[in-house]
């Protein structure tokens, strides 16, 4: 049975059982589906750049899963100066052979000359739709719509991908647009990477191997930047959840502990929605300085203070349109809580230096590893910040709560691993029960790095399970160290409570260091959010 048939057979099980359901009115989730569809697009890639291979599955999966019919591409024959069908799916042998167009002739050819995509809505109203392929006869009654979108490889059009979609699908050309946009994309890759190989194929050198195998570990990143690898229970709840939400302009809140894959859920949502083909603007509120906040999330004008010598867009500028992933919301300062409370009630932002305000269109996606209801309690975050931001909160699973997906995440870092580093190793299957029975307090962050650290010292091609205990406990040692410090807090300097006594330490040493926050921090024995956290409590001038 063809492989792809019996993944259509898993789909359409798994939506038997609530994954993905049909709605009250008979229409399905099509989101849900072009999310599971770019999910297979990046095993294929990951398993296979060979062009027949992956875009043949590609044009095979679009046809099973969302009704997109015949796929082809058409590549110019240098030669003869035509475009012709390379790749297809769903035509005879004897269509094929019929499909060739000049530059410039019928749709196809139209799209070639201007490198501008087309849709047409209905076949039979287009003069320019020559019916050359395939017979009018042979496709069934009724509206009949075309995608043909310019396939580019370095800067030039280097062919056509077109594909047809019929009448009984109800979901918006759009979204099929943007879909079949992320498509043409991942065959650009694949065909330049042949261009590559090809240019280069008689030099048979070291330096070609690197450059190609790098080129496969660049698209493969980019393939699987979205891809949720886990097929537990947890792991695809969180997941379900997203789905239903994508669409909506609610605010989602995911929760969960350091290394769950935040990041990549917030991804999914964002590729999952209509905002998919508009920027993903990643920030990292616990990395950015606290007196930076504000020009690095709503810019500056020039001159607005010492240093800014241009005029710069902040992050919400930049995700216009798109999606703006908030990670450590609760490390947000008080300051930047109250105007990003108001930013979220009125959708327009204002810059340093500027007395004009700018509409910004923008889905908030936030994340935290904190209790924010214990910092609200504490007075760190504000309520009405922490009602508007939790919408829609989404528990992300610790790892040790899906130990089913280990042996899958395990296997996919180390597959990263061995190109990273230009190994060929692989775990036993001792080694991977020793894996799956750790508790990963470190979550899927600290699996890949285990995993990358046992590649790179192992000695030889199979991993040993003797080789992931020692590793594993000394991750353990470390993790034991560290609770024995937390429950001994006057065996740091940072732990120490806050007092009253500490004010003219604090404001001498800041003095010493010229204001300079950091430095002090150093002194003090101190982390720079602990000094911040006490120059707030302490009532400190605000120090720059």
């Amino acid at each position: 049975m063809d492989k792809l048939s019996i993944k259509k057979d898993d789909f359409v099980r798994s939506m038997a059982q609530s994954e993905l359901q049909r709605s009250v009115h008979g229409i399905c989730d099509w989101s849900a589906s072009e999310l599971f569809v770019i999910r297979e697009i990046s095993k294929v890639i990951g398993k296979s750049l060979d062009p027949a291979y992956a875009i043949r599955s590609m044009l095979h999966l679009l046809s099973e899963f969302l009704g997109l019919n015949r796929g082809r591409v058409f590549l110019l024959d240098p030669a003869a100066k035509l475009l012709t069908i390379r790749y297809s799916y769903g035509l005879t042998g004897e269509e094929i052979r019929r499909g060739i167009f000049q530059p410039g002739e019928g749709i196809t050819g139209k799209v070639f000359q201007s490198g501008e995509t087309a849709i047409i809505q209905d076949i039979d109203t287009e003069p320019n739709y020559l019916a050359r392929t395939v017979s009018r006869e042979k496709l069934p009654r009724g509206t009949i719509a075309l995608f043909a979108l310019p396939i580019i490889v370095d800067g030039g059009v280097r062919g056509v991908f077109a594909i047809n979609r019929f009448r009984n699908i109800h979901r918006p050309l759009a979204q099929d647009l943007g879909t079949l946009r992320l498509v043409v994309t991942q065959i650009e890759h694949i065909l330049r990477i042949e261009q590559l190989v090809k240019a280069q194929v008689e030099q048979r050198t070291a330096a070609l191997t690197v450059e190609n195998r790098e080129l496969k570990l660049a698209l493969g990143k980019h393939s699987r930047a979205s891809g949720i690898i886990g097929e537990s229970a947890a792991a695809k709840s969180a997941l379900k959840q997203i789905t239903q939400v994508a669409n909506t302009v609610a605010t989602v809140l995911l929760l969960g502990e350091s290394g769950t894959g935040k990041e990549l859920f917030a991804r999914a949502l964002h590729m999952a929605s209509g905002r998919r083909d508009r920027p993903f603007v990643n920030v990292n509120c616990g990395a950015i300085p606290e007196h930076l906040f504000e020009s690095e999330l709503f810019g500056h004008e020039k001159g607005a203070f010492t240093g800014a010598l241009n005029s710069k867009a902040g992050r919400f500028e930049d995700a216009d349109g798109g999606t703006l992933f908030l990670d450590e919301v609760g490390d947000l300062p008080l300051l930047m809580q109250v105007k990003l409370l108001r930013i979220l009630q009125e959708q327009r932002i204002q810059r340093i230096g500027s007395s004009k305000e700018l509409p910004v269109d923008v889905r908030i996606v936030a994340a935290t590893n904190r209790d924010l209801q214990q910092l609200v309690a504490s007075g760190r975050f504000r309520l009405d910040l922490f009602y508007r931001l939790n919408v829609v909160p989404v528990k992300l699973p610790a790892l040790r709560h899906r130990p089913d997906d280990i042996p899958s995440l395990a296997s996919h870092f180390m597959n990263q691993a061995n190109q990273k580093f230009q190994r060929e190793t692989n775990l036993t299957d001792e080694a991977l029960e020793e894996l799956v029975g750790f508790s990963w307090p470190g979550n899927i962050r600290q699996l890949q790095n285990i995993v990358e650290r046992l590649v790179l010292l192992a000695e030889k091609p199979r991993i040993t399970a003797l080789e992931v205990r020692a590793i594993l406990q000394s991750e353990q040692a470390v993790e034991e160290a560290i609770a024995k410090m937390s429950v001994e807090p006057r065996a740091i300097r940072g732990m120490v409570p806050v007092s009253v006594d500490q004010k003219d330490e604090i404001v001498r040493t800041l003095s010493e260091c010229g204001g300079k926050k950091s430095r002090a921090a150093q002194l003090l024995g101190l982390t720079l959010r602990q000094l911040n956290y006490r120059i707030q409590v302490l009532g400190i001038g605000r120090a720059s």
